[in-house]
């Protein structure tokens, strides 16, 4: 009999959580676990236009929503995490001071130019904060939309001097450095939760994998690919 297929739509954030926990899982249980990578958005879109899965990883407010329009079951769920929004620079160049909102806002207008994601939380989020820092005008021409995906990757092929994402997006990227958060008094944190699609095939599979998610030993895997413990 073939191995089970567990299909898995995850926001990029838990990318490295897998790499790590996925093949475990395999092991213990003998299916086949298939990951896809998007924003939390672009997932689901994906599952609102019938993409076929079994567990998605995504933030709170879309998990809500899929829950709403009966896409997923609203029990059992992992809450697995949260994560600010940091900034990263090319390796080997100076760190700059991001530490206060003065700091930050110096920072920003002294830089050449910011990758952001175009459609991620994080991005759209940098796009307001500008308009709330007064300089959305200045900014404006220094901004470069990053793909789906990693955007300090633009920092290291030098198409950008400064990345701007989700802490977990930004720590894996070789040839860059990462800096630090934001100011708390700027920072925005996404919850990332777990969760069980209602036209699963596997259902008990799936339930098992989300469980696996909350361990003590997964809470330590996540810290260490920059999600915190859920508030």
């Amino acid at each position: 009999m073939a191995a089970a297929e567990i299909k898995i739509l995850s926001t990029h954030a838990a990318l490295d959580v897998l790499n790590v926990l996925g093949p475990k899982f395999e092991q213990a249980t003998g299916c086949h676990l298939s990951c896809g990578y998007d924003p939390a958005k672009a997932v689901k879109r994906q599952i609102e236009n019938g993409a076929a899965f079994d567990v998605a990883i995504v933030t709170r407010p879309v998990f809500d929503d899929l829950v709403a329009l009966g896409k997923m079951l609203a029990e059992p769920h992992g809450d697995v995490g949260r994560s600010g929004l940091g900034v990263s620079v090319r390796h080997g160049a100076a760190k700059p001071d991001i530490g206060t909102t003065e700091a930050f806002k110096r920072t920003l207008l002294a830089a050449k130019s910011v990758v952001r994601s175009t459609e991620g939380t994080s991005g759209i989020y940098f796009n307001t904060l500008l308009d709330r820092l007064g300089i959305a005008d200045a900014m404006r021409d220094k901004i470069v939309l990053g793909p789906s995906g990693r955007v300090a990757e633009g920092v290291a092929r030098g198409e950008a001097e400064m990345a701007v994402q989700q802490v977990p997006e930004l720590l894996p990227v070789a040839g860059t450095q990462y800096v630090g958060p934001f100011p708390p008094d700027l920072q925005l944190y996404s919850e990332f939760v777990a969760g069980i699609a209602s036209a699963s095939r596997h259902r008990d599979l799936a339930a098992a994998f989300v469980m696996a998610l909350v361990t003590t030993e997964a809470a330590a895997v996540f810290k260490a690919a920059g999600v915190e413990p859920a508030a």
